[in-house]
């Protein structure tokens, strides 16, 4: 498969670029239509499904989110990007592509037509609702904490960051910097979970929070770096655990493509052995599994 250079700015520092929970620009782009590698609403009115069956590829937005969907050498490869080529196969589209964008550029790249969908294991939140349509849920989220090694302020949660004062850091757009901000933590942004691991292993920040399933990822590919994963959690903001799910991202309009991934898609998640086939070499368990009760209309609503 290959993999388009973005033309928007991208972060080549570092391999291991992990983004999960992310909270994308809310920009809107009226009027686009698929223009160049991209698919997006079909110009003829067409099938957008039937299209991409007659062409054998699709074209998926990805922002280097390991273990999601990012680079090994010069493979695409991840959690998201092994679902999509069983789906994608079984519905008759071969060849799976990327495009490289930063992970705030997904959206409005997926809406200006550079690409077919957005892989990225995005989560699904009701700001992202108003811009593109997702999938039903792929992953469950859970949230951990990146700390020096031993832990020595003892951070569990969010509270306790907020009872120990610690210095924290959270990656632009992610929905863990809502979760310092609605607590009245003074948060440091980062441009990479890299930065955010350097951060704390260069001792300005005492604590990265992220998904737990993406620092587990880095901590196990950097054993080198002097870090700790706490145990994920649950974040629980104003009494309300903020439960989260990811999926893949569709144009608005792309009904059909969208019915006919989600039937693929059930196939999948209603069996924990065929599901752990396709995602479990990244590091994903039983307990990412999508809980059956747990639609993307609710989360789509924020209830």
């Amino acid at each position: 498969m290959s993999v388009s250079d973005s033309t928007t700015k991208r972060n080549t520092k570092r391999p291991f670029l992990i983004g999960g929970g992310l909270l994308t620009a809310l920009v809107l782009l009226a009027g686009c239509t698929a223009t160049g590698g991209g698919g997006g609403e079909s110009t003829a009115g067409g099938s957008t499904l039937a299209e991409l069956q007659e062409a054998g590829t699709i074209t998926v937005g990805f922002a280097g989110e390991a273990p999601y969907s990012f680079m090994d050498g010069d493979e695409l490869t991840g959690a998201t990007v092994a679902l999509h080529k069983a789906i994608f196969a079984n519905l008759g589209i071969d060849t799976v592509e990327g495009v490289s964008t930063d992970f705030g550029a997904l959206i409005p790249g997926l809406q200006a037509g550079r690409f077919d969908v957005v892989s990225a294991g995005m989560s699904i939140l009701p700001e992202r609702c108003q811009q593109a349509t997702f999938s039903e849920p792929e992953f469950n989220y859970t949230t951990a904490l990146m700390v020096p090694t031993g832990n020595p302020m003892g951070l569990t949660d969010m509270q306790s960051i907020v009872d120990s004062g610690a210095r924290m850091a959270t990656l632009t757009g992610a929905v863990e910097g809502s979760y310092a901000e609605s607590l009245g933590i003074d948060a440091t942004n980062v441009g990479t979970p890299q930065d955010g691991m350097d951060a704390v292993v260069n001792g300005r920040a005492d604590v990265f929070a992220l998904t737990g399933i993406s620092l587990n990822w880095m901590k196990q590919n950097s054993p080198e770096a002097a870090v700790d994963v706490t145990d994920s959690f649950v974040a629980v903001i104003d009494g309300v655990p903020q439960v989260g799910a990811g999926g893949t991202v569709f144009l608005n309009g792309n009904q059909d493509l969208v019915d006919a991934y989600n039937t693929e898609l059930a196939k999948i998640t209603s069996n924990v052995d065929d599901y752990l086939a396709i995602v479990g070499d990244f590091g994903f368990t039983a307990a990412e599994l999508p809980d059956p009760t747990l639609s993307t209309a609710t989360l789509c609503a924020g209830v």
